[in-house]
């Protein structure tokens, strides 16, 4: 399986969509009235798509997960902040404290980093991870590698994943300060390969827990076993 989307629930998808595509330097690839879709490609060939759905009402629940974006040291990572905050982003103030990243607001209030340089950062993309609270992280680590097909790297999170390639950005699990509540603004999506068979098998041997399954639309919905949303895509 691959991680094919970085999901977010929009009021207005299109500004959404054209804020993040600004920042991250993604191509626009679908525009309609469900939604927006830009790609970001990345090393390899391969790419992660985002994609904005619209939703009336978006879940007003802190989201559990959020991109960080690269930085770098002291005046690299501030013209990388100045930038964003000319596109439409906003400081934001969740409880952070003196920290060397800087966190800012997309235009619909989701948080997001700008991150200090680190090695585990570093030729990642203009993603550098995504990070995803997690009750259990060590136990989350081995759900998403079941899930993805990435492998374990070492980072500050206290457990991580990446790509085989070591291309692309870090999957890192963070303890949760909170128990999740509400549904996550942004989940991602994962697609099985043409020959993937019994996939919904192994996600339920892992810890998986289905949500929703409807045999008119292309994905199921299904929970980790820290409750964090994804969808599991059709077969490519």
């Amino acid at each position: 399986m691959r991680l094919e989307n970085l999901n977010f629930d929009a009021r207005d998808p299109r500004r959404l969509a054209d804020f993040w595509a600004a920042a991250l330097g993604a191509e626009p690839l679908t525009d309609n009235e469900a939604g927006v879709e830009v790609r970001l490609p990345l090393a390899g060939g391969r790419f992660l798509d985002l994609c904005f759905e619209r939703v009336t009402d978006p879940s007003p629940a802190k989201s559990r997960l959020h991109p960080d974006l690269t930085g770098g040291d002291g005046q690299r990572q501030q013209d990388v902040v100045e930038r964003l905050l000319g596109l439409g982003a906003t400081p934001a103030d969740i409880g952070q404290g003196d920290v060397p990243w800087v966190v800012l607001a997309d235009p619909e209030g989701n948080a997001f980093c700008v991150m200090d340089d680190r090695p585990a950062y570093r030729d990642r993309g203009p993603i550098a991870a995504l990070a995803l609270e997690s009750a259990e992280p060590e136990r989350d680590a081995d759900f998403w590698a079941v899930a993805t097909g990435w492998v374990r790297v070492a980072s500050e999170a206290p457990a991580s994943l990446h790509h085989p390639s070591g291309t692309g950005p870090v999957l890192e699990f963070l303890r949760e300060s909170d128990p999740k509540r509400g549904k996550n603004r942004l989940h991602v999506d994962v697609r099985p390969g043409p020959d993937d068979g019994a996939v919904t098998d192994r996600l339920q041997a892992a810890g998986a827990r289905l949500l929703v399954d409807n045999p008119e639309w292309p994905w199921s919905t299904w929970a980790d076993p820290s409750g964090n949303e994804f969808c599991v895509l059709d077969a490519s």
